[in-house]
Parts: C-alpha cells; structure tokens; sequence
C-alpha cells in the first residue's frame, strides 16, 4: 500500500542553532522533507544546497529546499529557531522584549499559511516565546513545545556520567524549571544505573557531596562559558531539537524535559516551562509529574514565578489569534 503523504519538517530561520538542526536532521534521516525558511534567502538557499550536496552520505535522502512560509501548510513540524541572539552577559530573559516583537510576525505568517502541526520553539528566552507561540498561534496547548530544559539535562547527565566514569546514558537525571538561571537539578530522583546518586555518594568515600554542587553549577552557567568562548551555543540543542522530532514524527511516547504548559502540575498554572512530559505524534501526550523534596518544589515555585511576572507583564493586553 503506498503511503499518501511524507513527513515535513519547516526550519524558520538559518542561523547557527537552525542550521545546526538541519544538519543534525538529514545526518539522522529523521525526516523525509525539509524546507528552510530565512529573510536572508540566499543564506536558507546556500544551506539547502550545502545539505543536498551530501545527501547521498545520508542513511536516507532527505528533501530539502529553501521555501517560503506557504510551505509550513503542510508541515507536520515548524521548528523555530529565528530571533535575536544571547549576547556575552545577557541573560536570556533580556531578549524577551526584541524577540516576542519578531514571533508575532512569524507565527501569524506561519498561521496564514493554513499550517495544523506542531510547533517546535527553540529560541530563547524559550518558555517565554513557546508560551507566545501558543498565544499567537491559537493552537491547542499540547502542540506546541519549547526545547525547555532537554539541553540542559543533557548537560546534566553527561557532566554526571563523567563524574561516575559511566556513559551518560546510563545516567537518569533532569534539570526542571525555567531554560535559564533559576533551573533546578532534581537530586532526588537522580540515579546512575538505577542506583540514587545519593546511595552512590554514601557507599564511595572518593565522592563529595559538594562536587555535586559545582557539577550543576556548571551545568546552569554552561552556556554562558561557551558564549564566552565561541560566541553562541548551537550544536547541543540542535541535537535536542533533533531528538524531540524523532520523538513525535515516530509516534515514540519518549519521555523528554521539554517545555510544557502546567495548569496546575507541579502547583504550577498558566505557564511553559520546562518538565519532563510524554512526547509523541500528537505533541504533548501528557507532563509527567516528580514527586519532589521540599526544597525542589521551593526551588520549582521561584522558578514559575520569575517566567510568571515576565508572562503577566507581557501579556495582559495580548489578544490570542
């Protein structure tokens, strides 16, 4: 029986984080067509040609071109990675002014186009701008996503699996909250092949407790040293973003920290922000609620209330679509 229609995946914007996407997309055959969307035309033509050139390198050949938003019509993926970038000693939240501006523009255009999938948001401040492309778009909440804390956890798991001398991935550990400084790591939970990270501790004296400490510090400020030293951090989230298209183009139900509307979840209500949640072909299946220790959820409550007071501040007068 021949299949109807392929999946579609739309980049809007070519910058380093979007291009980085791309790449990771066809190198992993996620999908079968891709369509890459800038202003700046000849930078989303240069790169199609660029990604097409090595097709034949690919597990599988990817359609790729440089489209318009009239392409996202058909896109079961809109992946937005557009907008202004982090600057050395910016915070994230300093950006939510000059990118909820460029959003509005680019998902009413996406909107006009007819599009019905999912939206994919990655730029930052991301769970500003993922509730935004909610408000925007007046899709249900469930599809549309934010990177959240996917990149984050990464970090986590692989600063903790160097630590532990195992591979990261057999490190289960998340990073919840706000993409940004008032994240939290989630030690109660956290475990390298299923024994607690704090049995860990206890049974080894070589361990110290207050490694861990420094560990998610420099999971937090991760990004700030490599803006420092590279300009912009790209490579990891594009993989993120890359895992979480897999996750719903195949139907998965993969459990990621992604950002995530809670009304009521975690004593959370009317906010995005980042907690590990269920993701398959329909978006969001469902937010997988942590018990958390006291301290966690304190530290949880701060971190939707900093994202809130940004979201009331910007929203109050902001017609939904």
């Amino acid at each position: 029986m021949t299949r109807e229609r392929v999946n579609r995946v739309a980049l809007i914007g070519a910058g380093s984080v979007g291009s980085s996407y791309a790449f990771a997309m066809l190198n992993q055959s996620i999908t079968e067509e891709f369509v890459i969307i800038d202003l700046n035309e000849d930078k989303a033509m240069g790169d199609a040609m660029d990604l097409n050139h090595g097709k034949v390198f690919a597990p599988n050949p990817t359609k790729t071109w440089y489209g318009q938003y009239s392409d996202c019509k058909d896109a079961d993926i809109v992946c937005i990675c557009a907008g202004a970038n982090q600057k050395p000693g910016e915070t994230r939240l300093d950006l939510v002014k000059k990118n909820l501006t460029i959003f509005k523009g680019i998902v009413d255009d996406v909107m006009a186009s007819g599009f019905n999938g999912i939206f994919l948001v990655a730029t930052n401040p991301v769970d500003i701008l993922t509730y935004a492309t909610w408000k925007f778009s007046g899709l249900p909440k469930e599809r549309v996503i934010g990177s959240g804390t996917i990149l984050d956890s990464g970090r986590f798991r692989f600063l903790l699996g160097e630590y532990f001398d195992v591979a990261p991935s057999n490190v289960h550990a998340n990073i919840i909250g706000e993409h940004g400084d008032t994240e939290l790591p989630v030690w109660s939970h956290a475990s390298i092949g299923g024994v607690p990270v704090f049995e860990l501790m206890e049974r080894h004296q070589e361990y110290d407790m207050e490694d861990l400490d420094e560990i998610f510090t420099n999971v937090r400020d991760a990004a700030y040293h490599i803006i420092e030293k590279k300009g912009a951090t790209y490579y990891g989230i594009a993989m993120g973003l890359t895992r979480i298209s897999k996750a719903i183009l195949n139907n998965e139900n993969s459990i990621l920290t992604v950002s995530a509307y809670l009304n009521g979840e975690y004593n959370a209500e009317d906010v995005y922000i980042g907690v590990p949640a269920v993701i398959n072909r329909t978006g969001i299946r469902n937010i997988v609620e942590v018990s958390l220790n006291e301290k966690e959820q304190s530290q949880f409550d701060h971190s939707a209330k900093v994202l809130k007071e940004i979201l009331d501040a910007n929203f109050e007068n902001q017609p939904t679509t």
